[in-house]
């Protein structure tokens, strides 16, 4: 019998491999860059990354964050990335056990962590983080004990829907209020394309609900966090990375959070 103990630690490992490919993935796909060809290389000075100083966190430690060819510095984005998406797989698998749930939910987070990586720093999300995602995640909603292929359809469907409606009237609402300030900002747009993809994958995974729940945090969060930073300085709000954050809380916390709600309003007992 599998000792429940090491599973966790099996799918902490597992995650290292992943958290190292989404490292290419959140670097790359913005770009229009393909994540296969050519094999992982130093950005400074070109030579190729041989594969025992492509182990995830360790050769990054015993290299001191420096290429061994050229001495300049790797990002500690690499290994923080790797530990992030490994204690994701890890914390996932030990709540739910070796369950196809489990499987579910680290895909889900780990889409969600490229994401936020990939918005942070190119203001873009990549259709194969959002559309390939919302694919994913229908397809996991087959899973037994999972939400249900209809409520993944609908939550995309939703998802997707909601947004445009947000984007579309919110452009209107900017041109009128404040005329000239999506030209200042260089956009055309109140949100971008990305976003609204994006929460077609969130409402594949989380259903309808749970699209409700991470559009609010996320909003909140953007303003709270990034809003006095763009009022000052003219920058675009990243709303993915908030987006992804509240994804995150959502499938994590998503219930109980709507039960206190419900009970603070008086709506349930």
């Amino acid at each position: 019998m599998l000792d429940q103990g090491l599973v966790p630690v099996g799918a902490g490992l597992l995650g290292l491999a992943f958290g190292s490919f989404l490292n290419v993935c959140s670097l790359r796909w913005p770009q229009d860059e393909s994540v296969v060809s050519p094999p992982s290389h130093c950005p400074n000075c070109g030579e190729r990354i041989r594969w025992h100083d492509n182990i995830p966190v360790l050769s990054w430690m015993l290299l001191r964050g420096r290429c061994r060819f050229c001495n300049e510095r790797i990002s500690v984005q690499y290994p923080l990335v790797e530990l992030t998406t490994a204690l994701v797989w890890a914390g996932v698998f030990a709540a739910h056990g070796p369950t196809p749930e489990s499987l579910r939910g680290s895909v889900f987070l780990t889409l969600l962590l490229g994401i936020a990586l990939s918005d942070a720093r190119f203001y873009i999300i990549p259709d194969q983080f959002s559309i390939g995602g919302t694919i994913l995640g229908f397809l996991m909603a087959f899973f037994p004990g999972g939400i249900g292929w209809q409520t993944s359809l609908i939550g995309a469907v939703v998802g997707y829907g909601g947004l445009w409606l947000v984007a579309v009237g919110g452009t209107w609402i900017i041109r009128h209020l404040f005329p000239g300030r999506l030209e200042e900002a260089g956009v055309d747009q109140a949100m971008g394309g990305g976003d609204i993809k994006m929460m077609a994958m969130v409402g594949a995974f989380v259903g309808v609900w749970g699209v409700a729940e991470t559009v609010l945090i996320g909003s909140v969060l953007a303003l709270l966090v990034f809003g006095p930073v763009s009022s000052l300085s003219k920058r675009l709000i990243p709303l993915g990375v908030f987006l992804a954050v509240a994804g995150g809380v959502t499938y994590v916390w998503g219930q109980a959070l709507a039960n206190w709600y419900l009970t603070t309003v008086g709506l349930r007992p």
